[in-house]
Formats: C-alpha cells, sequence, structure tokens
C-alpha cells in the first residue's frame, strides 16, 4: 500500500486549491482553523487583497459558487482535532512566545498532525518558516501564478 502525507495548506493555498486546484495527488488535505477563517473572510469581504483578489477576477456565478466552496469547506480537506491541537499550541507558545495565534495554530497543526507545511510565497517570507525549521516541522514554498 502507498504511503500518504499529510499537507497543511495555508489560507492563500487553501482558496487557490479551491478556485483552480493544486497538484496534491498521494496527499490529505489540511488547512487550520484560523486560515480557514481567513480564507471566507476574503471571499465574503472581496476587498481585492492578497487572499480575497482571486475573487475579482471571477464572473459573478462563479464567484458565488467560490464563496460557497469555502463557507462549506469540503469534506476531502481536514482540520485538526481541537483536542490535540490546542494543547500542542500551548507547549509551543512556551517554547515560542512572541508567536500571534495563526503561527501557533500552524506550528502545532504541523506538529500533532505529522504534517508537511505547504506556504504561499509571501507566506514563505515571514516569520513562520524559521519556527517550523526551530520546531523540526517540514514546509515547503509552493508557488502560484
Amino acid at each position: 500500500m502507498e504511503s500518504v502525507d499529510r499537507v497543511v495548506l495555508d489560507d492563500r493555498l487553501l482558496i487557490e486549491h479551491l478556485l483552480v486546484g493544486l497538484d496534491a495527488t498521494n496527499v490529505e488535505l489540511y488547512t487550520t482553523a484560523y486560515w480557514y477563517y481567513r480564507a471566507c473572510r476574503a471571499a465574503v469581504a472581496g476587498a481585492g487583497g492578497q487572499l480575497s483578489g482571486p475573487f475579482e477576477h471571477l464572473d459573478r456565478n462563479e464567484q458565488e459558487r467560490a464563496i460557497l466552496s469555502l463557507l462549506e469547506l469540503p469534506d476531502d480537506i481536514g482540520l485538526p482535532e481541537p483536542r490535540a491541537s490546542v494543547p500542542a499550541m500551548a507547549r509551543v507558545a512556551v517554547r515560542q512566545p512572541r508567536l500571534n495565534l495563526l503561527n501557533l495554530e500552524a506550528v502545532a497543526a504541523g506538529e500533532t498532525l505529522d504534517a508537511t507545511i505547504w506556504l504561499s510565497a509571501p507566506a514563505a517570507s515571514g516569520l513562520l518558516p524559521a519556527v517550523l525549521d526551530a520546531e523540526a516541522i517540514p514546509w515547503t514554498t509552493i508557488t502560484i501564478a
């Protein structure tokens, strides 16, 4: 039986996957509650920022379908179980006290799911990669058009 890797998508990659699709063959996809919230908020608000920008280029019907796809997260995209991830977040916060909630949750998701974190280019240029390295959580940058 072939091994399946777990991957945690950041908010921008979650949007990309739902709108266009990512090459996610032989991986179990997850995201975090915070990244899922940010993706939903971007879809609903449609302000044209980094996260909501992709929705602006869709016609009205496609935009409505895309928004609904985010508000009803498909079953093939998992969310970490809070009973495991919240205590992990608390432990990470002791080791990494300067992290915000978004980054704490991402690190805890990688740890509790034994997953690789997929980061969009903007996220990969922030604080999170160094913390993931320090916590021995694998990550990779996924470039999208």
